[in-house]
């Protein structure tokens, strides 16, 4: 005869591990709960904190009613209008050992487009024309009528409307591992929801304390890594910089068939170790025949050349320079 099954020790049971899974998950989810709100108040506090701690350089010029920093040091005949990759939070700090370099011999004016540095903030829509409208502006206020234009990743994008709008003002185009109109992949969906939950929470500025000092084997002296990093808490995902993430497609889908013009001469230096794209290469290459006077310059490094290839790249645009002259 079977043994008769108790169902009330059997049904007491379950509730008790129900009632204990309830209450594993329920301390779970209160851990979190109780995490996210230490890190969103550190994380506001420091920001308080922090921008008190973050010392001015450069100037204030106005465009469209507000102010845009840009730094000009040197004093050589012939200037350089420096401008940064996309999301660069400090682009006059980060280029800082280049531009010693290159100071000795031109005047170097770096220009922190709205959303970067200690510019101001915008609610113009990042399009490629009005960015590069914007910087123009800033380059008249200044006075500058005749110059190299030198930047970083997307500023290969902008400046190829840039010179043509302009052409009687840029006397060359110097790519610092620039983008390319034409590079395939720039249609991706960003996670820009995402990325401002993370920075406004605070997580973001966990994320980095535990990812280590990504400016540590670099040369840049302890002070400038420390503004560096105090102004990246402050500015980046801002509002501005979102919505330029926001138009990277359409601003390179608009721009895939410019191309620069032949009499500007074209110096371009690349990063050779791309395993990203190995298109890389090739691209550039194609781009430089666009120039009657282009160069490709191969280096082994990071997206960002000018954090370790400082004085090759001021050594060999010197001496590109002379070439051309």
């Amino acid at each position: 005869m079977a043994e008769a099954v108790d169902v009330t020790t059997t049904g007491t049971k379950g509730r008790k591990k129900r009632n204990l899974w309830l209450k594993i998950i329920g301390g779970i989810v209160g851990a979190l709960v109780l995490f996210m709100g230490i890190t969103f108040v550190v994380h506001t506090i420091s920001n308080g904190i922090e921008k008190k701690k973050i010392e001015s350089y450069g100037q204030y010029v106005n465009v469209d009613g507000k102010n845009m920093n840009v730094s000009i040091q040197g004093s050589g005949e012939q200037t350089i209008v420096l401008l940064p990759g996309q999301g660069t939070t400090s682009p006059v700090l980060d280029f800082k050992l280049l531009i010693d370099e290159l100071t000795p011999d031109y005047k170097v004016v770096a220009i922190e487009p709205f959303g970067y540095g200690l510019s101001d903030e915008t609610e113009t829509e990042r399009t490629t024309e009005n960015i590069v409208s914007e910087i123009h502006e800033a380059v008249q206020q200044l006075g500058i009528d005749r110059y190299i234009l030198m930047g970083h990743s997307i500023t290969g994008l902008y400046a190829a409307t840039y010179v043509n709008t302009y052409p009687d003002e840029v006397s060359a185009f110097v790519g610092i591992d620039s983008s390319v109109p034409n590079q395939p992949g720039m249609d991706v969906k960003l996670p820009l929801n995402l990325m401002k939950f993370l920075q406004k929470s605070g997580l973001m500025r966990v994320l980095n304390k535990v990812s280590g000092d990504s400016y540590a084997s670099l040369a840049y002296d302890e002070h400038t890594k420390e503004q560096m990093k105090l102004i990246s808490n402050q500015v980046s995902t801002n509002p501005t910089l979102i919505d330029e993430l926001k138009h990277l497609g359409s601003n390179f889908k608009n721009g895939e068939n410019l191309t620069y013009p032949r009499d500007l001469p074209m110096l371009l230096f690349v990063q050779s170790n791309n395993e990203n794209n190995p298109q890389w290469i090739p691209l550039h290459e194609e781009q430089v025949k666009q120039s009657d006077q282009g160069k490709m310059i191969p280096m082994e490094g990071s997206h960002y050349l000018h954090h370790t290839k400082y004085k090759e790249i001021a050594e060999e645009f010197k001496s590109y320079m002379k070439e051309i002259q």
